[in-house]
């Protein structure tokens, strides 16, 4: 005879049953996207915390913080938009040749803004007095390097094609 599941279990098995059912809805990059926003609204909050506590806080700097973060949801629309103009007119057969060689941009941005974001929060955390392993400060840096390497490599070959047609 099977024992009955534990409350834990019930909670757990729920949980995955919900996490699975918005995944099937949002996909993986919906779920970057979610930690993306996240990641922006826990750091505006230690940003705005610690400017408030050292009475530093201006409206006119929050207001260009609001700013900074809104455009950044612009540039991965562009993204998004190069991503769906690439797959649809590889669809069409239309054939061009693009340096990111089937890179989807849209992850990769939204990855870098994950980086970048969690940089600055554990930058905002630690001037509120939080203990931050230099590993974990290095480790960020050296991801969002990283995914920039990953992605500027184009840039050389792109460039060294071009000299080569001149």
């Amino acid at each position: 005879m099977m024992d009955a599941p534990t409350k834990a279990q019930e909670i757990k098995a729920f949980l995955s049953a919900i996490f699975a059912a918005i995944t099937v809805f949002i996909g993986w990059t919906g779920w970057l996207f979610v930690m993306w926003v996240l990641a922006m609204l826990i750091d505006w909050r230690l940003g705005v915390r610690y400017a408030k506590l050292n009475g530093e806080y201006s409206s006119d700097i929050a207001r260009k913080g609001r700013w900074h973060k809104i455009s950044s949801f612009y540039v991965a629309l562009v993204a998004g938009g190069l991503d769906l103009t690439i797959q649809l007119t590889a669809r069409l057969g239309m054939g061009f040749q693009l340096p990111w060689k089937g890179v989807i941009l849209l992850p990769v941005v939204i990855t870098w803004y994950i980086l970048s974001e969690a940089g600055s929060i554990v930058e905002n955390s630690a001037k509120l007095g939080a203990p931050v392993p230099n590993w974990l400060r290095k480790g960020i840096q050296e991801a969002q390097h990283k995914v920039d390497e990953q992605q500027t490599g184009w840039e050389t070959e792109h460039s060294a094609s071009e000299d080569a047609e001149e």
